[in-house]
């Protein structure tokens, strides 16, 4: 208690707090701005750290990181355009209650969740680094499998209308992932003779072209259709303690889910909201009212996502393997001076523990009050005239493209990519299945290659061990009783249409 304590006051002395303030500011404007991603900050930012003390370099970048994950949730709800590939869940229902003329109160239930689920996962961070770093190292491949095949069924369950259709547009992304190097072999496949495939399609060139870029070309479409929006004042974003009560057990739950997927190395901030998300609406007594503006689905959604955030620094912490992307530069800077993450560092240098610990803390509460005291302006973005909104949008989505790799085929895919997503949604695919199949792609490959590996290429050893044996058994159960529910939903649909023909 003492070194946190400790820690803390150097975290907020004069030398270290502008740091942790500017850090969290950055981050949630990296965060906002579509195509422009809180990692690529923190990658850019990188070099910078080398000049800079070993505790403001890691106040900076843990600071970056919590601003820029809750960041995307300002255009998600404004516009339905995630500024972070973690904030595409919370478009489900922030834009739709905005659309109501809610925005402030889509905000406020999105900031206030953002701040519980972080300090939740901050306690796991704190409390459960060394248990359950123990259990993470140990999953085999086949076991990370069996997690993201739960992944895919609920990416089934969430697609809009049928769930055949979710599942095939999930699989669709991540056949998209494949075109590049193979990660076993070092060969090439599905480039085509391209040689700019070599390494596959660019992440944000596809996410931005996908979600962002087909987004507008929609609205660009329904351009004299007025949103309907309402005078908001600083008050219509606080949320009552009645209606957060009714939030808590949600609350709860989605934080505890998001700190747990954070853990698992690798899956990530978009499967921890996906995940919090779909329980959310599964064991809701009204999942008809997810999609349509929801609280419920807002405060799941970044609860999820938000507690990932500690969860993912719990393993490279105390294993050294990165939770996440963006866990991959903090890495880095923790090698730049001189450290190396794991168990050594708990024994040589538990002060900088310490301060990885504070940082996450107080960042979480500067957060609050950046998004809030600057909440009033950026719901004006709702009353811009879509006319100029969008080429600034499309600006920021092309420089994201293209800084990604520095290369103008980047953003040609973009744009090939806007033009799938477009037709997707039009014909009644799921845009948001789409997109998070795209991310987990690499992780399925990677894990049945090794799985197979292990078990001689044999198939049925995931069902011969516990924890992926009794994943893939309620993956099957829930695909199943997700196939009833329709069933029943699309009997009922034809009963009411004959009775009202009759």
């Amino acid at each position: 208690m003492e070194g946190f304590l400790n820690a803390s006051l150097a975290v907020m002395s004069p030398s270290t707090l502008p740091f942790l303030v500017g850090g969290t500011a950055l981050g949630v404007l990296l965060g906002a701005i579509p195509g422009v991603t809180g990692a690529m900050g923190i990658a850019l930012l990188l070099p910078l750290t080398f000049y800079m003390t070993v505790n403001n370099a890691l106040t900076l970048m843990v600071s970056m990181y919590v601003g820029a994950i809750a960041g995307g949730l300002v255009t998600a709800i404004l516009l339905r355009i995630p500024g972070e590939p973690s904030s595409i869940v919370t478009t489900f229902d922030g834009n739709p209650m905005a659309r109501k003329g809610q925005p402030g109160k889509a905000l406020g239930y999105a900031v206030g969740a953002s701040l519980f689920g972080g300090l939740v996962s901050w306690v796991a961070l704190v409390a459960l680094t060394y248990p359950l770093s123990e259990i993470a190292v140990r999953l085999r491949p086949f076991d990370l499998l069996a997690l993201v095949m739960m992944a895919l069924v609920l990416i089934a369950a969430l697609g809009q209308g049928s769930i055949i259709k979710g599942l095939i547009s999930g699989l669709l992304g991540i056949l998209v992932s494949m075109p590049g190097t193979d990660p076993s072999a070092g060969n090439l496949r599905l480039t085509f003779g391209i040689h700019d495939l070599d390494a596959g399609f660019s992440t944000l060139a596809v996410l931005i072209g996908a979600y962002a870029v087909a987004q507008v070309m929609s609205d660009l479409i329904e351009v004299e259709r007025k949103v309907e929006t309402v005078e908001t004042t600083m008050g219509s974003m606080w949320i009552t303690m009645r209606e957060w009560k009714e939030q808590g057990w949600n609350l709860i739950r989605s934080s505890v889910i998001g700190t747990w997927v954070g853990i698992m190395p690798g899956i990530g901030a978009t499967v921890g909201s996906l995940v919090a998300y779909t329980v959310a609406k599964t064991s809701s007594s009204t999942p008809e009212k997810f999609g349509t503006g929801h609280p419920a689905g807002i405060v799941a959604s970044e609860c999820g996502n938000n507690a990932t955030v500690g969860g993912a620094l719990v393993p490279l912490i105390a294993m050294g393997i990165p939770g996440s992307v963006t866990d991959v530069f903090l890495l880095a800077a923790l090698v730049i001076h001189g450290l190396q993450p794991g168990p050594l560092l708990f024994n040589q240098h538990p002060e900088i523990v310490y301060v990885i610990f504070a940082a996450c803390l107080i960042s979480h509460f500067v957060l609050f009050v950046i998004m809030t005291a600057g909440i009033r302006y950026l719901i004006k973005l709702m009353t811009v005239p879509v006319w100029y909104l969008f080429p600034i949008i499309l600006l920021f989505c092309v420089i994201g493209a293209f800084a990604d790799n520095n290369r103008v085929f980047d953003v040609f895919i973009m744009l090939a990519f806007a033009v799938v997503g477009f037709a997707m949604e039009k014909a009644g695919f799921s845009l948001g299945a789409f997109v998070i199949g795209f991310v987990l792609g690499p992780i399925t490959e990677k894990s049945l290659r090794a799985g197979l590996t292990l078990s001689d290429g044999s198939y049925l050893d995931i069902l011969m061990h516990p924890i992926s044996g009794i994943c893939m058994v309620l993956s099957a159960g829930m695909f199943i009783w997700s196939l009833r529910s329709q069933h029943k939903l699309n009997k009922l649909a034809m009963s009411q249409a004959n009775e009202a023909a009759a």
